[in-house]
């Protein structure tokens, strides 16, 4: 095929090959989803790509592809500044265009790119040598990296914004003796998360402008949602977590009440006592957008 016959789209596609194809310029010419495109040796990419009076055809189109990467660099900062704040952004970017290596982009969309970057960082992590800590800094950028995440997820998926909430009125009008057999139907922005380090505070403190230090490890239970399209995200205690939990695997009331009380996390007074608390706040921060009754 000589240059005379190729049309627009088929040089489109070839050039978006090669300037993200992840081992660079000349390895993407050469690669075989280029060369479907346009068969071409790199010492005829004149015929495809001219010359200027200051750059050669390459220098021309690795231009492109160095943009092409400042771009995707710039996305995953934007989603993970608090990681970027924790890293240093030297070591973020190298970090990323790794990823990039790894994991392209393959989406319509860059809300995806940064998808697979907290699973990342997880199979890179350093082993730890025997006798060492096991909670060290990397993981406390893994667990950093997976809170951004969530927030992104959560911003970008589907809320509540549109649904008619429950109120405490509901919840008040509900007979004793039925709530043992009731099922709750969660959000479909909720989420439930536990952490080594309370990695919530730290992306807090970095939205407000600060440099902070890297937090002590402290187990770290989340809830997260969406109301009114802001992120929100509050800890909760171990006892909270769990019964939470057991909610959102649709157990039933009774039955999740049950289990919180056998799990040791709470004493049974204290339970009693905290039940219709916990319930009028979890409904007031719309944890919960539907409830089941028994055989309903």
């Amino acid at each position: 095929m000589n240059h005379q016959s190729r049309d627009l789209e088929q040089i489109q596609h070839w050039m978006q090959t090669v300037i993200s194809w992840p081992g660079g310029v000349e390895a993407g010419i050469a690669s075989e989803a280029a060369q479907s495109r346009i068969p071409l040796d790199i010492d005829a990419l004149e015929t495809v790509i001219t010359r200027s009076s200051q750059l050669t055809s390459l220098e021309r189109v690795g231009i492109y592809a160095n943009a092409y990467y400042a771009r995707l660099l710039e996305c995953l900062s934007e989603e993970y500044p608090a990681l970027v704040t924790a890293m240093g952004a030297q070591a973020f970017g190298v970090f990323c265009m790794e990823y990039l290596q790894e994991s392209p982009s393959t989406s319509y969309t860059l809300g995806e790119l940064g998808a697979r970057f907290p699973k990342f960082l997880r199979e890179h992590k350093p082993a730890v040598e025997a006798g060492e800590d096991g909670a060290n800094w990397t993981d406390f950028l893994i667990d950093l990296a997976t809170l951004e995440r969530v927030y992104s997820e959560v911003f970008d998926g589907p809320g509540i914004e549109q649904e008619t909430l429950l109120t405490p009125e509901t919840l008040n009008s509900i007979a004793p003796e039925d709530w043992p057999g009731l099922t709750l139907k969660m959000a479909p922005c909720f989420r439930l998360l536990q952490f080594q380090f309370p990695v919530h505070e730290f992306i807090t403190k970095v939205r407000n402008g600060d440099t902070p230090a890297i937090l002590a490890q402290q187990t770290t239970c989340l809830a997260i949602t969406r109301r009114n399209f802001i992120v929100r995200r509050e800890a909760v205690t171990p006892a909270e977590y769990f019964l939470l939990s057991r909610l959102q695997e649709g157990l039933q009331v009774g039955e999740a009440i049950m289990e919180v009380s056998e799990s040791g996390l709470i004493e049974p007074d204290e339970l009693g006592h905290q039940l219709h608390q916990w319930f009028k706040h979890w409904t007031a921060s719309a944890f919960f957008i539907d409830i089941c009754q028994e055989g309903s």
